[in-house]
């Protein structure tokens, strides 16, 4: 794998669609973002063989268990927020589409410099400092289901909700900086090889 220097304008192929330039920071981040994700995409196929578990136990055997319908709703959770970072990356996140297709990119650039740095970051920032105590409390107090067959060890689920939202902000981070490439020509804009794009990133 190498990444080289380029002009912003010239940092991906005339014939691809509109994206943002990538910088070396981005590059990278956005490379181990979209592989924890990907890794976190086991935790659906994990939450279904719990599911499937659960319902051949409960109306099969007649012996329903509230410890594996615990463990599906903590594995769907952690799954979600754990693939929130995977979504911004790729630009798979939910967007007015139809009013986005009409600015050009620079536009979108501006648009989505300000949201990130005005809206989305600081209060993402805000929920990861009010949830770290939250799942820092879990652990202390060694927080178990309320039911008597429950789950142990509930502070486990709950980190995984600072963990997404600060994986989250630092792909929102990733996305600031394509912006201020393509923007202010910092950081400098890399060009990937094929080969990273052939992996379904979003340039790389």
């Amino acid at each position: 794998m190498s990444v080289h220097p380029v002009s912003p304008n010239d940092a991906a192929p005339a014939s691809a669609k509109a994206e943002l330039p990538h910088n070396r920071l981005s590059y990278w981040l956005d490379r181990a973002l979209v592989a924890i994700g990907e890794l976190s995409a086991w935790l659906w196929v994990l939450c279904l063989l719990v599911v499937l578990t659960n319902v051949f136990s409960r109306f099969v055997l007649a012996r329903g268990s509230i410890a594996l319908e615990e463990l599906s709703w903590h594995l769907f959770g952690a799954a979600v927020l754990l693939s929130l970072a995977y979504a911004v990356v790729r630009d798979d996140h939910v967007r007015v589409d139809v009013l986005s297709e009409k600015f050009t990119l620079r536009s979108r650039a501006i648009i989505e410099l300000l949201a990130i740095a005005f809206l989305a970051l600081p209060i993402v920032v805000l929920m990861v400092d009010a949830l770290i105590p939250f799942a820092y409390q879990a652990f202390i107090y060694s927080e178990r289901s309320q039911a008597p067959s429950g789950l142990p060890h509930r502070f486990i689920f709950k980190s995984t909700l600072p963990l997404g939202l600060m994986l989250l902000a630092l792909a929102l981070f990733s996305k600031a900086t394509r912006c201020s490439t393509l923007l202010f020509e910092f950081p400098r804009a890399i060009t990937a090889t094929s080969n990273d794009r052939d992996r379904g990133h979003s340039q790389p």
